[in-house]
């Protein structure tokens, strides 16, 4: 830590055996002094610094899609939908994020089946967030659980049904489903997909 030339006074004194004079002494310390306080300003920044006056090759980062801007292709018969859970990441490898949405129609009650969706939005200005993929539709009546995005493979816990009479609140089928990009377009993973009690 550099020291001012009233802090180094005092070693004047204890040097006082040397030939030199206290006043050369003085002289120096103070000339010391100043080169350790300027070499501690023009030390380098810990970590790589930015260049501000050069913009980032690829301009400002890519925000992933906002589930609730969209519109979804799932007929509520005049209920609202609900987006009841999302999860963000690069599917494709584009280098921009996409966000998956599992969406249901809002009834008031009993458990409405899931669809799960893939967002996407354009590059443009004021481009808004669309569908361009759907993993898991209606139909199939199941019920989506904790979904993620991670390393490019899409997951969830899809709770259903192992025949027509279970009640829509007591699922008794639990699997693991997982999709990933590949040639084009999502292709589910196989998991283990034998029926298991919830």
């Amino acid at each position: 830590m550099p020291h001012s030339p009233a802090e180094l006074a005092p070693n004047v004194e204890t040097l006082a055996h040397s030939h030199a004079a206290p006043l050369h002494w003085l002289a120096t310390a103070t000339a010391m002094a100043a080169v350790i306080a300027t070499a501690g300003l023009v030390q380098p920044a810990t970590g790589t610094p930015v260049d501000t006056a050069v913009p980032a090759a690829n301009g400002p980062q890519a925000t992933a899609p906002d589930a609730a801007a969209v519109t979804y292709p799932l007929d509520c018969k005049g209920a609202p939908q609900a987006v009841t859970a999302t999860a963000q990441g690069d599917l494709d490898g584009d280098g921009r994020p996409e966000t998956v949405a599992a969406v249901r129609c809002d009834a008031g009650s009993g458990t409405p089946p899931h669809a799960i969706y893939v967002l996407t939005q354009d590059r443009a200005e004021g481009a808004r967030p669309r569908v361009v993929a759907t993993l898991l539709d209606t139909p199939q009546r199941q019920t989506a659980t904790d979904l993620t995005v991670s390393d490019g493979v899409v997951t969830t816990t899809l709770l259903g049904y192992s025949s027509p009479a279970i009640p829509r609140y007591s699922p008794d089928v639990k699997k693991l489903a997982k999709w990933r990009w590949s040639g084009g377009k999502f292709r589910q993973e196989l998991t283990d997909s034998t029926a298991r009690s919830v």
